[in-house]
């Protein structure tokens, strides 16, 4: 008789509904996929699939709760089940995305990619997902706020513009738009003053922030946007996954000799994160010797300035990575102890 080694509940969430597909293994290692259904993305939904999933799986055998991480949708379920107790885990979407490119599956609905997230969910040896760090998360939302109180800003600045550009130009919509510019000065700065009072009262933020800071190009406000969009790496398990979660990842159609696209980068994650290295990288690219040279090297390799610009950020997210793991501080003489100690193998050898 087969013995249930596994059961998992996949989940694919949307803003307004949960798409759910239950799928189980026996110790003969073969995948099974029982049920489908449907629920509301709220808290009469959630109560609704727990005891539909309570009614179908085996109360002996371990059950599972799998989603992607799909921006902020997927926090309010994740809660409710973790507060219960449930196993859950959350996956990085590319990780999902690479994984459903390995099926049989010409058609991407909602159903299929539940389907794939509970196949994915029964073949692979899943970490279990806490409760994102209470700092970290209220730093996201700060950093998150910022980002639009910046972009509201640019778009005013550039509608006074256009307005002082015209022929007779309106000063009663220039004095608006002059005092929304002084109002959302105004936001960012509050904003930014509650941010430096978090990382100042949590010893671990404050010491985590100042050890990143010491990247060139990197301040304190890009040091918090990279801590708190990862929940401090939480879900992070090596560079390459870092830059793939932030989609700085490069990838590259190839077919035979008949398809050749050009190398560009996914842009399928994280857009804080890669908006928070680029003025970090226009910084190092002109001033600090290291990123000078990986952008000649690009540069050099492939003429395109773009892909070097490209190649800088995401070694600046790596080494954001770095430097919190092994909670050393940047080494700006890097190169040149590197150079000499060529010079001293090579009087060796």
């Amino acid at each position: 008789m087969k013995k249930l080694v596994k059961q998992i509940v996949g989940i694919d969430v949307a803003q307004k509904e949960l798409v759910v597909c239950l799928g189980r293994m026996s110790d003969d290692w073969s995948p099974e996929i029982y049920a489908h259904k449907a629920f509301v993305n709220n808290a009469k939904g959630f109560i609704a699939l727990e005891n539909w999933v309570t009614s179908l799986i085996d109360p002996e055998a371990s059950v599972r709760f799998v989603m992607e991480a799909t921006g902020v949708y997927h926090e309010p379920l994740a809660y409710y089940l973790f507060d219960r107790g449930n196993a859950i885990s959350i996956v990085l979407p590319n990780k999902i995305s690479n994984y459903f490119r390995t099926l049989e599956v010409k058609t991407i609905t909602d159903q299929t990619a539940s389907h794939a997230i509970t196949l994915f969910g029964l073949e692979r040896k899943l970490e279990d997902w806490k409760r994102p760090n209470a700092v970290y998360k209220r730093l996201r939302q700060l950093a998150r706020e910022r980002d639009q109180l910046v972009q509201e800003r640019t778009l005013v600045k550039n509608q006074l513009h256009a307005e002082k550009s015209e022929a007779e130009p309106s000063s009663s919509s220039m004095m608006r738009m002059k005092k929304r510019i002084t109002l959302l000065d105004k936001q960012e700065m509050e904003i930014k003053t509650e941010m430096e009072a978090i990382v100042k009262k949590d010893k671990g933020t404050s010491d985590a922030v100042q050890l990143i800071s010491t990247i060139p190009g990197i301040g304190i406000l890009t040091a918090v946007t990279v801590l708190a969009e990862t929940n401090g790496f939480e879900l992070i398990r090596n560079k390459r996954q870092l830059t793939s979660y932030a989609g700085l990842d490069v990838v590259q159609k190839q077919s035979g000799t008949s398809v050749s696209g050009k190398p560009r980068i996914s842009k399928k994650g994280n857009k804080y994160l890669r908006k928070a290295m680029y003025l970090p990288a226009l910084s190092v690219m002109r001033y600090d010797e290291r990123f000078k040279a990986i952008f000649a090297r690009v540069v050099a390799k492939n003429g395109v300035k773009m892909k070097a610009g490209v190649a800088v950020q995401r070694k600046l997210l790596e080494m954001t990575y770095t430097i919190f793991k092994t909670k050393q501080p940047y080494d700006k003489e890097y190169l040149k102890k590197e150079y000499e100690a060529d010079k001293t193998r090579a009087v060796i050898n």
